[in-house]
């Protein structure tokens, strides 16, 4: 049986260690809240995180991740006008509505299950130095049904470069 001194006590914010830890499983027990490893880990730290903030007083996640040229993911994607996919943007964000449940209590691991509507207006490039994904909840459900849902936005160097509404992940939970 695991130690439960061995589960992390969820705090304001996580360092790139604390979220590599998580992409290991366990971090918040058994089964629970996990990020992906590298290099589908699309963020470097979280610096805030909380039950009651954001837009709608539901709970917000705040994480950035630094851009270097080097990044995997601007040799494969248009090759001669590199740029980060959009949809990692999306997928970043679905990570952090997922660890959001976790790390708020909820049993499971988190799955993408929707967004309702998506716009981008910019692009993360080489040039970028850094980017932010600021997500705040919209709705939770606990219960049978684990359901987070939330809006967020990407921001490059200052600028809003990607907006998505209505996120939403369910938490799934192992069978005996």
């Amino acid at each position: 049986m695991p130690n439960p001194r061995d589960f992390h006590t969820p705090q304001p914010s996580y360092t790139k260690d604390e979220l590599l830890r998580s992409s290991e499983g366990g971090y918040f027990g058994p089964g629970n809240a996990q990020l992906p490893a590298p290099p589908m880990l699309m963020m470097d730290r979280i610096t805030e995180i909380s039950v009651d903030g954001g837009e709608y007083g539901k709970g917000h996640i705040v994480g950035e991740l630094d851009i270097v040229p080097e990044r995997w993911f601007f040799d494969c994607h248009y090759r001669g006008d590199a740029m980060m996919p959009p949809t990692l943007g999306l997928d970043a964000m679905w990570q952090m509505i997922g660890y959001w449940l976790g790390w708020s209590g909820s049993p499971g691991k988190g799955r993408a299950i929707g967004v309702g509507e998506v716009e981008v207006t910019g692009a993360i490039t080489p040039q970028t130095r850094s980017v932010r994904y600021e997500v705040t909840m919209r709705m939770v459900r606990r219960g049978k049904l684990v359901l987070g849902i939330a809006d967020g936005r990407v921001i490059t160097d200052g600028t809003c470069v990607f907006v998505a509404k209505d996120m939403r992940v369910g938490l799934t939970r192992a069978v005996d």
